[in-house]
Order: C-alpha cells, then structure tokens, then sequence
C-alpha cells in the first residue's frame, strides 16, 4: 500500500484559514482597535501562517503551531505599534491598570457589545504575554497548550490566568461602576 502524500504548504494553510478564520479574527480584534490596521495585521497573520507551513513538522499539533504563529505576529505588532503611538504597556505586577483612563467614561454598559469592547479594552492595555495568555485561554486552550505556545510552564500558566482574570474582574467591575 502506498502512503499517504504529506499535506503542501497550501493545503494546511487553506485547512488552517477555514478552521481557524474565526478565531485569528477575534484574535485580531483583541489586539487591534483600529479596523484598517486590524485588517492588516490579520493580513500579517494569514501570510506568517502560509510562510510557517513550509517549516511544519508536525512536532506539535497544528492548533499550537497556528496559535504560536498568530500570538507571535500579534505580539510584533504591539511592539511596533507601541514604538510608533509611545502608549506604555502595563503588567499585572504594575496595577496600573486602575489608574489608566478608560475610553468609556460616561456611557452606560447596558447591552453586550459594550461590554465586550470594555472588556477587550482592558485586556488591549495587558503586556504582550499576559494578553496572549489570556486570549489562548479565552479561545478554549488550556494551561497545557498555552505552555506549548508561549514556553511557560502549565503551572505558571494557570497561575497567570488567575491573577489576570482577578485584575480584569476587578477592573471591568470598578469601570462598570464609574460609568453608572
């Protein structure tokens, strides 16, 4: 019997993009506000990923490696765009997120989307890695997978999730409050 042919670099992006399209999308929107620069950083994504399939062994499962490929992409382009906009970045060992203005001052949190973009607006303000943390973990992967992609340990990660969850908890309910 003949084997099986190993997928193309095509084949696992067009795999990749169908499966995960929705996901790197959301992905996208927690890491970009503005909707023509979101649109070109999902652009960045989708050709990191066909690039990265070249180099695919298969050492991980193709979840990891899309998450990894998407985070990286992502985590470069906050970098850049904190050099070009100079807005500091915060980390949870700062708190500073209670001192940060919140672009939602004075409206009310009534209905869903608000919410979500308070929220997102929260987690666009975490450090690249705390963000990719809790992104993953908001996306369903767990602490095991998280690892994979980032390098940090399965404890280390879960431990992450919990202080982040604490900070936004706290944060989303006192800006919550504020805007009553």
């Amino acid at each position: 019997m003949i084997p099986a042919a190993a997928p193309t670099q095509d084949e696992l992006y067009e795999d990749a993009a169908s499966t995960y399209g929705a996901p790197l999308e959301r992905l996208a929107r927690a890491y970009e506000t503005d909707p023509d620069i979101r649109r070109d950083l999902l652009q960045d994504i989708h050709v990191a990923l066909w690039r990265s399939f070249e180099s695919f062994d298969g050492r991980c499962s193709t979840r990891t490696w899309i998450y990894r490929v998407a985070h990286n992409v992502a985590a470069s382009h906050v970098m850049r765009q904190r050099r070009t906009r100079s807005q500091a970045l915060v980390g949870l060992e700062d708190e500073e997120l209670e001192n940060l203005p919140d672009a939602t001052t004075g409206q009310h949190a009534a209905d869903r989307s608000h919410a979500l973009d308070r929220l997102l607006n929260l987690i666009q303000r975490l450090k690249p890695l705390d963000r990719h943390v809790i992104l993953s973990y908001l996306e369903g992967l767990d602490a095991a997978s998280i690892g994979e992609i980032t390098g940090l340990s399965p404890g280390n990660v879960a431990t992450k999730i919990h202080r982040i969850k604490t900070v936004l908890a706290r944060q989303f309910q006192q800006r919550g409050s504020d805007d009553e």
